[in-house]
């Protein structure tokens, strides 16, 4: 299975990176709708699309404006918008607020209440994340495959759950800050390096796929990955427009 890094940027988009958007297109599922999500359409395989969003701060959310062209030309004919309550409330009410969005796309919105079986066997489980306003984490589980995807906390004691990712074929976390940016990356909820490449180590994955990258960042190394990498050498910034199959 293949998986498509449309945004890889937090906060803002920058003349490299989108903000937060990943996509498996072989089954209609997309993690996250930041501005990234404009890329979507072309890569359409199904007529059917399912999004799960982690959170609903904008640079996560406001690429669900996007896609009621495709809706309305056909090319595709559903789609359902995954989150906890307080989310989804918060993209009704706020981001297709008649001031902002006054023709009102027909989505479907589904709290995230246990598992979800997704449309090629895969089960979806989610935790709740530590960040202002809270935010949650994915895994997802096949007979022979497995990820995982979080993003918007900070790697550590108050991270994720080194058991809830523990094993999974292919890790996705978020990395805003490199580590002389540790202090700001405790203020705002995010994550700098070394401890996202000891979680990886220390859970047990096979490969590390890093974004959420600082849009302040430049470069082809924002985070200073090469002088760290052997903490765990399967370990990759993302940029928008990778694939990786899995």
């Amino acid at each position: 299975m293949q998986i498509e890094f449309l945004g890889t940027g937090g906060y803002h988009p920058n003349e490299r990176r989108h903000t937060a958007c990943v996509m498996l297109p072989e089954i209609g599922v997309v993690f996250d709708a930041g501005s990234g999500f404009f890329r979507v359409p072309e890569r359409l395989q199904t007529s059917e699309l399912s999004v799960f969003l982690s959170h609903a701060h904008l640079d996560h959310i406001v690429g669900l404006t996007f896609p009621l062209v495709s809706m309305v030309k056909g090319q595709l004919q559903r789609l359902r918008v995954y989150g906890t309550s307080t989310t989804l409330a918060a993209v009704r009410q706020h981001l297709f607020a008649d001031p902002l969005f006054p023709v009102q796309p027909n989505y479907e919105y589904i709290e995230l209440n246990g598992e979800v079986t997704l449309p090629d066997g895969g089960v979806l489980r989610h935790t709740p994340l530590k960040h202002p306003g809270g935010s949650n984490g994915f895994r997802v589980d096949w007979p022979e495959k497995s990820f995982a995807y979080i993003t918007d906390t900070t790697a550590g004691p108050d991270g994720v759950d080194a058991d809830f990712i523990r094993g999974v074929d292919l890790l996705i976390h978020e990395c805003n800050f490199a580590d002389d940016m540790r202090e700001w990356a405790l203020k705002t909820g995010h994550s700098h390096l070394t401890p996202v490449l000891e979680l990886a180590r220390d859970a047990e994955v096979d490969r590390l796929i890093l974004l959420h990258i600082d849009p302040q960042l430049g470069g082809d190394d924002p985070i200073g990955l090469v002088g760290l990498r052997d903490i765990f050498p399967r370990t990759v910034v993302a940029e928008d427009g990778d694939a990786f199959e899995f």
